[in-house]
């Protein structure tokens, strides 16, 4: 078995046991990122910054943490002092930051060896990984696709094995799309699971970091890890405690799970699901017959006016001046913040208000299910660049709405949710799972019922 097929548990113990030295397992995974270049995973790779970490490990220490000698990579929306860091952008193609954000701080402390930036759409505001500064990320079981966004890269890696794990970030679907897209596991934390990027500083309280991985098991213990990576600075955290990996292994017992293919965009958009979205959703269905799983009844109101004012918004704050932004920013991105920065603080704060409204109703909604099933995707994905071809940034912001209609909506909600491949005939379609607040544990284990009952999937 080569490296990169142990996955990131199995990759994390052989080197805590000394079968394997940092070094190694730098080597093997840089050399695969060479290789698989055209992929467009990576827009910096930190060769020998990253070996020159690897030898000054040394052997395993007694104590070492869980991510020691692991090599990861940061998503270009992550400043890692000294690396330049584009958030996918023209604006910003010759930053090196002097200081590192929390996460990349937080891995250095968990041990990881960072090998560079993973690719990522500018400033991670679309759910497709095409920017003007990289190449696009390709779907490696099919590269004439893209690989979804914005974690676009981070998903790409890990499916094709170029990373055992990635750390990401979700403020609408962007660690889930992605990680359905190419057929691998992505978890979107609760808001307030973890001491950064957890979503409490963020415009809507939408935007977390989470993993992507291979394996439920891979996911469950890179959050772990990520969770007990600092002391926890807010003064609201989500309930429930992990460690999240035996939630992994566990049996939950009898559920309630409810299933819905109802959008918060129907009838803003197409939401109507693929047959292979939909045969997806019935297969997890059948993989969940021990449990109790009825169709749930909801019917969202007035989301789509207080998503895209709360999106809009939040992109006006990008710091790019008015007569700057055709010149140095893409047309959706111009489009985003020219309309943020003409909305009324009125507006603003009722889009605010209006998610507050629609969070309470969601859990409520959610509240007699131990966890929601629904189709991660509506759409089978889609070739580079699709999304443009609607010919102007509304039509490519709608296109991202039909194309994964299920994920914006659990951000605004604040829950937890996973997505896992079910199928793997051709190539992996996954569902999603969402959870109560706090409810990591009961997913993951969910998620790991899925996985077993589906089987081992091929590499791409």
């Amino acid at each position: 078995m080569e490296l990169h097929e142990l996955g990131l548990v199995g990759l994390a113990e052989a080197l805590r046991r000394g079968e394997v030295t940092p070094v190694e397992a730098a080597e093997h995974h840089l050399g695969r990122i060479d290789a698989a270049a055209q992929l467009g995973a990576f827009v910096e790779v930190t060769r020998e910054r990253a070996l020159d970490a690897a030898r000054a490990l040394g052997a395993p220490p007694e104590d070492a943490p869980p991510l020691w000698g692991v090599p990861l990579a940061e998503k270009d929306l992550t400043a890692r002092a000294g690396v330049p860091t584009r958030y996918g952008s023209r604006a910003f193609a010759d930053f090196v930051p002097e200081r590192s954000d929390p996460l990349a701080e937080a891995l250095d402390r968990l041990g990881a060896i960072s090998v560079g930036k993973t690719n990522t759409p500018e400033f991670g505001l679309t759910g497709y990984t095409e920017s003007l500064v990289a190449p696009p990320a390709r779907n490696p079981w099919d590269p004439a696709t893209g690989a979804g966004g914005s974690s676009g890269g981070a998903a790409v890696a890990v499916a094709a094995g170029l990373l055992p794990a990635a750390p990401a970030s979700d403020g609408g679907g962007s660690i889930r799309i992605p990680a359905a897209t190419v057929g691998v596991v992505g978890l979107k934390p609760s808001r307030g699971r973890l001491p950064f990027g957890s979503g409490l500083d963020a415009p809507g309280g939408l935007a977390v970091a989470g993993p992507i991985a291979r394996t439920v098991a891979d996911a469950a213990y890179l959050l772990d890890a990520l969770a007990g990576s600092a002391p926890y600075e807010y003064a609201t955290r989500a309930p429930g405690e992990g460690p999240f990996a035996a939630s992994a292994r566990r049996d939950p017992g009898r559920l309630r799970i409810g299933v819905t293919t109802v959008s918060p965009w129907d009838g803003w958009t197409d939401t109507t699901l693929s047959p292979s979205a939909r045969g997806a959703l019935e297969r997890a269905i059948a993989l969940l017959g021990a449990h109790e799983v009825t169709e749930l009844d909801w019917r969202p109101q007035g989301y789509p006016e207080l998503f895209t004012t709360i999106w809009r918004a939040a992109a006006a704050r990008i710091p790019i001046a008015d007569d700057e932004l055709d010149a140095l920013a893409g047309p959706l991105t111009a489009w985003l913040v020219r309309e943020g920065r003409a909305l009324s603080a009125e507006r603003v704060i009722g889009a605010y208000q209006a998610a507050a409204a629609f969070e309470r109703a969601t859990i409520a909604a959610f509240a007699p299910y131990d966890a929601i099933l629904t189709p991660a995707l509506a759409l089978d994905p889609q070739p580079i660049g699709w999304f443009g071809e609607a010919g102007d940034p509304e039509g490519d912001f709608a296109r991202q709405c039909q194309y994964a209609p299920h994920t914006s909506f659990v951000n605004v909600a604040g829950l937890p949710a996973i997505s896992v491949p079910v199928t793997t005939q051709g190539r992996p379609v996954s569902v999603q799972l969402i959870g109560r607040p706090g409810g990591e544990a009961t997913i993951l284990a969910l998620a790991a019922q899925l996985e077993a009952g589906r089987g081992p999937l091929p590499w791409p």
